[in-house]
């Protein structure tokens, strides 16, 4: 997905920077961690890591390219691949 469709998608610009954010919202903790889990190991392959928090059944993810101080296509690939993980929940 590119970053408009990733806008369609549920996903937001952050305000005062060039950065994507979503929270994704599951049955309860364990399904969120496994779900953080998961998207750990893909950040790892990609070289790519999320700024993210969690609290119980909701994580916050936010993303940007620190070394373009942008959005990149390593973004909107880690930003799909979050959003189709979330949907097989």
């Amino acid at each position: 997905m590119n970053k408009a469709e990733l806008l369609e998608n549920g996903w937001a610009m952050v305000q005062g920077r060039d950065a994507l954010n979503k929270t994704f919202r599951f049955k309860n903790f364990r399904k969120a961690f496994a779900w953080m889990s998961e998207m750990a190991m893909w950040a790892e392959k990609m070289d790519h890591h999320p700024e993210w928090s969690n609290t119980y059944n909701e994580v916050i993810v936010t993303l940007q390219t620190h070394t373009a101080n942008g959005i990149t296509e390593l973004d909107t690939k880690l930003a799909t691949r979050m959003d189709a993980a979330w949907r097989e929940i």
